[in-house]
């Protein structure tokens, strides 16, 4: 195996799911991640309708430096990661950049509230979500499935 085949292999293996080849469990997963997907986009946005308030009222209050350009990163990741992820396209990259920005929001969540369930539940099913997607990638029926077959299909070279 070639160092080129070598990094098609481990790129194919990324991008393919680990999950069972069920058509109602695949259908289910897609259910899943695409409504994800489109539940976690407003949330970004409503990050950059106030920049300035968000970054007072939650990553100063956290004490993390640089507030605004953290709240950029946090919307933006929410919106480029929530449509690549119902998408099903670089799944598991997706999955840890949200994954990492629920982190946050749960810590800021037990900062502020303690350990109150209502206001740290929906941060908590959102990580929960992302975790499962980073673990077992985008499933059957995503871009990343089709990706991995035309990247081991295209570079299925002879042995010289």
């Amino acid at each position: 195996m070639t160092a080129t085949q070598n990094r098609t292999f481990q790129l194919s293996n990324i991008l393919n799911s680990t999950s069972t080849d069920n058509t109602t469990l695949q259908i289910a997963l897609t259910i899943l991640r695409v409504g994800v997907g489109l539940l976690m986009i407003h949330n970004g946005f409503s990050k950059l309708a106030d920049v300035q308030k968000f970054a007072d009222n939650v990553v100063s209050f956290i004490g993390l430096p640089f507030p605004v350009f953290f709240t950029y990163c946090a919307a933006y990741t929410e919106i480029v990661g929530s449509i690549l992820l119902l998408l099903g396209l670089f799944t598991r990259l997706n999955a840890l950049g949200l994954l990492f920005t629920m982190g946050i929001a749960i810590l800021f969540h037990l900062k502020k509230d303690g350990l109150q369930v209502a206001s740290l539940e929906t941060a908590s099913l959102y990580g929960l979500f992302y975790l499962f997607f980073l673990l077992k990638g985008g499933g059957k029926f995503s871009l990343d499935a089709l990706l991995a077959k035309w990247l081991t299909k295209n570079n299925e070279y002879p042995n010289f």
